[in-house]
């Protein structure tokens, strides 16, 4: 059970130090409890205190990580049912399946790795190879395995549940953080040594929820903290109801046994690519934690993705761009120096149009707090004097040979007062839609 402000209140120094980062220890502990505060933030709680606090304050669904590098993958660590109450954390992997008998593993994992898309400022891009053990040789399974290290920087996830062929294929690949999977009714004394000997996450297979719950107990009791729980559901109604029920009975039943991120095999639930898909999108938007499929294509990967993008974000914080300025298409000093704010979906809408109007220009992005145009001039943080000031301190008169500065259609009331902070500045005034602006930055002319 989470403690309460004052239980945790009771357990810090009383110092009011302020080294928190709030004036008073109240103040710190009812923010450690609303789960807004780290406990590391305090320097002078007891390693009694701390103890118990941890133990307190971690989340329901115990967070871990699966692999090492770009492509690692931290699972768990979600703490409500729904992200408008707060929000998700740890988006979902999403790996590609490999069987150690697959006549071309390289050029395959190959093909995954290139999988990459830039989008509001963020690399997106499938990150697992679920490496599956079909021959039953060691020798072939770690081979299969090297081809995946050696031709992708992807993390793994060795499949396997004789123990004998898994024990050396975990020892040669131990130092690549891989997720062991899996412990079963019938070897799980044998897979919970070999993660323990090398500190590796475990998955478990159970047949339902219930045999998860066993295993789980039998697991955490032998020691294993990092474990990732496969209820056994390979149908789209089953995988769904058990999705729910274990996050239901891990936060509103603090229920620590099912408290563990999971493994979905979407890969099961259709026999087409497309079927998958259409199940693979479901496990996104309920807390799958790992999402297995058989193939990975540009056009499944891509609004995978995206679909995880939009659901693990923050929707009480606006995405945003570094404030700045930039190049879009390789301009020069004369091309065009156009303003807007710093919320990504109007940077690259903007960015996007100059681009395919392939009219080289300078793009200034204003921190305006991660508003659009009007909203920001609404709430004066876009006004004239700002953009006006924001304008001298970026140095853009070294980028550029004139004096004209280009500003948002819907921001056209700033232009007076863009004028007189900007004196011999040429404020014009851009479109209201991003998308006429190509015609107007192909009639632009300095003196417009």
């Amino acid at each position: 059970m989470a403690l309460t402000g004052i239980q945790i209140f009771k357990l810090l120094p009383k110092t009011n130090c302020g080294e928190c980062g709030v004036p008073t220890c109240l103040a710190f502990a009812m923010n450690l409890a609303a789960g807004k505060a780290e406990l590391d933030a305090c320097p002078y709680v007891s390693e009694e205190a701390r103890e118990q606090l941890a133990e307190a304050s971690a989340p329901p669904i115990r967070p871990l990580t699966v692999g090492v590098g770009d492509t690692a993958v931290k699972i768990g660590g979600e703490t409500v049912l729904f992200r408008h109450e707060k929000t998700f954390f740890n988006p979902p992997g999403i790996a590609g399946r490999v069987a150690d008998d697959d006549a071309d593993i390289a050029g395959k994992v190959k093909k995954w790795t290139e999988f990459q898309y830039e989008r509001v400022g963020l690399n997106l891009r499938p990150e697992l190879v679920f490496v599956e053990c079909v021959s039953g040789d060691a020798g072939k399974f770690e081979a299969a395995v090297k081809a995946v290290v050696d031709n992708s920087d992807l993390s793994l996830i060795l499949c396997c549940e004789d123990p004998e062929v898994m024990a050396p294929v975990a020892a040669a690949f131990k130092d690549k953080n891989p997720l062991l999977y899996a412990a079963t009714g019938a070897n799980a004394d044998k897979m919970s040594a070999i993660a323990g000997e090398h500190g590796l996450p475990l998955a478990i297979r159970a047949v339902d929820i219930d045999e998860a719950i066993e295993l789980s107990d039998e697991l955490t009791d032998a020691g294993h903290k990092d474990l990732v729980i496969d209820s056994g559901a390979r149908d789209l109604a089953g995988a769904f109801q058990d999705q729910i029920a274990l996050r239901r009975s891990a936060l509103l039943e603090q229920n620590r046994t099912l408290g563990f991120p999971t493994i979905c095999f979407a890969n099961a639930m259709g026999e087409t690519l497309d079927e998958q898909v259409a199940a693979a999108a479901m496990l996104v938007a309920k807390y799958a934690g790992i999402i297995v499929l058989d193939d990975l294509t540009s056009e499944v990967v891509f609004p995978l993705l995206l679909e995880r993008l939009n659901i693990y974000t923050d929707p009480q914080r606006p995405m945003t761009v570094t404030e700045g300025i930039y190049e879009v298409g390789g301009p020069n000093a004369d091309s065009p120096l156009l303003i807007t704010t710093n919320f990504s979906l109007t940077y690259f809408i903007v960015s996007g149009e100059i681009e395919g109007s392939r009219v080289p220009s300078w793009l200034l992005i204003k921190d305006t707090e991660g508003l659009s145009v009007m909203t920001a001039w609404a709430a004066g943080k876009f006004s004239g004097d700002d953009v006006g000031m924001f304008v001298k301190k970026i140095g853009v008169e070294e980028k550029v040979s004139h004096k004209s500065l280009v500003i948002p259609g819907y921001a056209a009331a700033i232009a007076g007062d863009v004028e007189e902070e900007l004196p011999g500045w040429n404020i014009q005034v851009g479109p209201r839609e991003a998308a006429h602006l190509t015609k107007f930055l192909k009639e632009w002319t300095p003196d417009k």
